[in-house]
């Protein structure tokens, strides 16, 4: 994690090259993160947490995106009062070739295939 003291408001990331594959899959490996990372990918942008409707209580979804955060998954930034989510393509493409859209295209499949 980058260990520079930060304002209060900003949230601490890995850089591109502390990301790890490892900690990437674990990420991705949850349903819950799986559809905030499926929503993110399409929308494209930035989206306020309050954006989620998932099916776990507000602690549960924070620390959900907590883990993202951590792993490299996803950047968030304050924006006035809302925590804006973005998922981080470029790196993860450049670090993981085809990884995210395998992934992506895997969970629309499974969602088709199971009706969800």
């Amino acid at each position: 994690m980058t260990s520079a003291a930060a304002p209060s408001r900003e949230l601490p990331h890995p850089v591109r090259a502390e990301i790890r594959l490892e900690d990437v899959l674990h990420a991705l490996s949850d349903p819950v993160r799986l559809r905030i990372v499926c929503e993110l990918a399409s929308d494209g942008g930035e989206l306020a947490c309050s954006h989620f409707d998932l099916p776990v209580t507000k602690s549960t979804t924070t620390h959900h995106f907590r883990v993202l955060r951590e792993s490299g998954v996803v950047r968030q930034v304050y924006r006035g009062t809302a925590k804006l989510s973005a998922l981080r393509r470029e790196a993860l493409d450049d670090l993981f070739p085809g990884l995210l859209d395998s992934l992506l295209d895997a969970a629309d499949r499974q969602a088709l295939r199971l009706g969800d």
